[in-house]
This record gives structure tokens, sequence and C-alpha cells, in this order.
């Protein structure tokens, strides 16, 4: 007996392997967690001639930046099933200010976001119409770690949204004897932030700018780590606090929503956004209790543990696959609450 073919579907995303970024990251993933159940492919824009056939289905990451092909899918046909992935800047800057980030939200069937606190940055209307999904990232083991001294991480491209000058301000307050030396992975989007990092660097030899890395090195380098440091202003969903939180690697991060929506209201290695000397005090406090059981180090660490499910593939597998069963209904096998009118 012949096997059922399985349905097609496309992932449309403004980042492919030669950005090396999150959006990129998310793709290559979800199209691996997807293939067992769909013919999965990958583009830059839709409609996408080279396909030959009409998806079941249009997943578009970012709603301003993919917003040509989400309003070409709606248009050719309403009623086909559009799912509108939601970035930090989606949520938390372009959908109050773009009219096509607007109109993206407005034509899909499903939004996606990807932490707790997401749906509470859109316009109440469209709530019903949004699941979270976690992303995730395999479990690994954590490498050894330096014993005299506490090494600091942080990761991610050198712009605004990341607010690489607090981690930059926060090296200089902390002086290059007291036992913390800071890594920075990422590229300068931003060349003044380039220029920024590398007198951050001559002015302290315990901070350093790597630039851009392969994610493999990234992920070692997470292993080896005692901290991850997260400063963004905006985040839909940080991946890097995630893969920290899944090799067993505390953060630090800005108290915002995109943060608080994956590591939870309690955990206790938050600063306010932009508050490099709340940086540094908790770094320092950090090193000064690396060696104690009840020290911050200690519980921030059981702190990521319990949170470490919720990013597992598993469970990101099976909400994606939950998502597209729903949108993938047929007429008249039930409501789905939240369809757009």
């Amino acid at each position: 007996m012949a096997s059922i073919r399985k349905p097609l579907l496309c992932i449309v995303t403004p980042a492919l392997a030669d950005a090396n970024n999150g959006n990129w990251q998310t793709t290559r993933r979800w199209a691996r967690l997807l293939a067992g159940h769909y013919r999965v492919v990958v583009t830059r824009q839709w409609p996408d001639a080279d396909l030959g056939e009409k998806p079941a289905a249009l997943i578009a990451l970012h709603a301003r930046r993919s917003a040509a092909s989400i309003a070409a899918w709606a248009e050719a046909d309403a009623s086909a099933p559009l799912v509108v992935v939601l970035t930090g800047t989606d949520l938390y800057r372009d959908i109050q200010v773009d009219a096509s980030a607007r109109r993206s939200i407005e034509l899909a069937h499903r939004l996606v976001v990807l932490q707790a606190r997401g749906p509470l940055a859109l316009p109440a209307h469209l709530r019903a119409r949004c699941r979270v999904v976690f992303q995730s990232s395999p479990a690994r083991a954590a490498l050894p770690k330096p014993r005299g001294f506490l090494r600091a991480l942080m990761v991610g491209h050198l712009r605004d949204e990341k607010s690489p000058e607090t981690l930059f301000e926060a090296a200089r307050l902390i002086g290059p004897r007291e036992g913390v030396r800071i890594d920075h992975i990422g590229e300068a989007i931003d060349p003044a932030l380039g220029e920024a990092a590398r007198a951050t660097a001559q002015a302290g030899p315990h901070y350093r700018w790597l630039g851009g890395l392969p994610h493999a090195e990234v992920l070692r380098r997470l292993q080896r780590a005692h901290l991850l440091v997260q400063a963004s202003r905006i985040e839909g969903g940080a991946h890097a606090v995630l893969e920290a939180v899944r090799v067993g690697t505390p953060v630090l991060a800005s108290r915002i929503d995109g943060n608080v929506g994956m590591l939870g209201e309690a955990y206790e290695g938050y600063f306010p956004v932009g508050d490099a000397a709340a940086l540094a005090a908790l770094l320092r406090d950090c090193r000064e209790g690396m060696a104690r059981d009840d020290g911050r180090l200690a519980r921030l660490a059981a702190q990521c543990a319990a949170r470490a499910p919720l990013f597992a593939p598993e469970a990101e597998r099976q909400a994606l696959l939950d998502l597209l069963n729903d949108c993938l209904r047929p007429v008249g096998a039930g409501p789905r609450t939240g369809d757009r009118p």
C-alpha cells in the first residue's frame, strides 16, 4: 500500500544561515522538529516559484520584515492557514508604530510568541489567537569551570536592542583584580558599539570582545561559563537564555517581559534595564558566593534547573504540532477558538 504523502509546510524567514542569528536558529530547529510530520521548505519570501505546489500552511517569522509575504498569502486565499511568529521588536516596538506589522497580526489565523508574557503585548482582541511556544535546546552537561575566578559570558550581536553598553559600563565598574572575567560574543552590527567594545577591552583586561563565533563554539563557552549576562532592552525570547538554562549555566538578566516570561517572576537574577551598577553588584555577589551552597550563584542554578524542562525539544515539538493540527483542522470539524473573523 502506498504511503500517505506528508503535507507541505512553508516557513518564511527574513534570516537564513548567513545571518547566524536567533531567527535563523528558530527556523532551522523548527524545520528539523517538524520533518517527521511535514515536508518543510524554508524561504525568504512568498510566493516562491520553486515550490511547485501550494503549501498546506505558511509560518512567517517577523510581522514587519515578512509583511509582504504575509499579505501575499492572505490575499491569495484568506482561508489558508497562516501563522505569524512575533519577535521582540515586533511585540515591543513594531506593532505599535508600523502599519505593515499591524496588518500582519490582523491577517494571521494564529500568532506565536516565544515566552509567557508575550501575549500581554498584543491588542486585547488578538490574544485568543495567540499561542506560547517556548524554544528549545538539547540538554548538555556543564564543562569544567574556572575555580579561581567567575567567568561571565554575554551572547548577542552588538546592536541597540541588546544594550551592550550596560555590559561595557559594568565591566568598567568592576576592577580587573576582583575575580570577575567577562567574555562578549557577537558581531558589531552597529560599528560604534564595536568601537566601544574595543575601548572597554583596552580599559580593562578582564573584559574580552570575541566577535562573532560559530554556534558550536558559543555552546562550548556557555558550558564553561559560570553565568550568562542578558542585558537586552527588547527581547522576544532570547535563544541564548534557554541554551544557558539547558546547559546548567545561570543567567543574570534585565527585568523585561521577554526575560521574565522565560525565567519566571520569582527569579533572583534580574537587574533594572540599563543599570550597570546593579549588574556589577550581582556579578560581585555571585563571585563572592561561588563556593557556598546557599550563595546567589547556587540559588540561581537551582531556579534555572527547575525551568529547564520548559525548553526541552520534545515540549517544543509537541507545541508546534498542536498549533498546526489546530490550524489544519478541516472546516466543519469544530470551532477553532480565536480564528480571525
